[in-house]
């Protein structure tokens, strides 16, 4: 029963991402959300307390799964590590784009604890980066090219999602270029910032 309990609410959850990047949030009534999902009223009660509940959850999940799909795997190569893990972002952005661009456009908006699941986020990002990259403890300027990158990858897919013209391969070798040109001035400012036979080999390849 759990099992079916917690399959039926994942359902919902993704149903409830589609319907909100395609209306915005004051214009659904919890009636409509029930009613696409095929329940009553009563019973999408059972699994959230509201639609404000609903949304942040669907926020959450969404989350959640790029977070699972963009993990770089341990058994590539560093630069290759790199090169799927922002594969998996884009293919996600593809598949998804105005779900994407609803949480990081207007979602904080709509519910302030938003922020605090993009902030998990971008922070579960970063930490992935820094276990690739053999930093358990990152210095200052490390921590803020991460971040700064990851800000980079944010706002280049919002826009390839506006204006989907640019080339996915092109963007890709962007976000690539954007990160070994941060890790470069980090370590530049702060040649304790990472080991540069890792940053040589990230160069070399992109």
């Amino acid at each position: 029963m759990r099992l079916q309990t917690d399959t039926r609410r994942a359902q919902l959850l993704e149903l409830g991402m589609d319907l909100f990047a395609g209306r915005s949030y004051d214009d659904i009534a919890i009636d409509d959300l029930a009613a696409a999902a095929g329940i009553s009223k009563g019973l999408l009660y059972h699994y959230f307390r509201g639609k404000r509940e609903f949304y942040v959850e669907s926020i959450r999940a969404s989350s959640l799964r790029l977070r699972r799909l963009s993990e770089p795997d341990p058994k590539l190569p560093p630069v290759a590590r790199l090169r799927a893990a922002i594969d998996a972002h884009l293919n996600y952005v593809q598949e998804h784009g105005p779900a994407y661009a609803a949480i990081y456009r207007s979602g904080i908006a709509v519910a302030p604890e938003v922020n605090d699941i993009l902030e998990e986020h971008r922070a579960v990002i970063a930490r992935y980066f820094l276990r690739n990259l053999g930093v358990a403890r990152p210095r200052p300027v490390l921590r803020a090219a991460l971040r700064a990158w990851i800000a980079m990858v944010e706002g280049a897919s919002l826009d390839w999602i506006a204006h989907p013209s640019l080339p996915r391969d092109q963007l890709r070798e962007l976000m690539i270029a954007g990160y070994v040109a941060m890790l470069a001035k980090a370590l530049e400012l702060d040649p304790k910032a990472l080991p540069q036979s890792l940053l040589k080999a990230a160069a070399a390849a992109s």
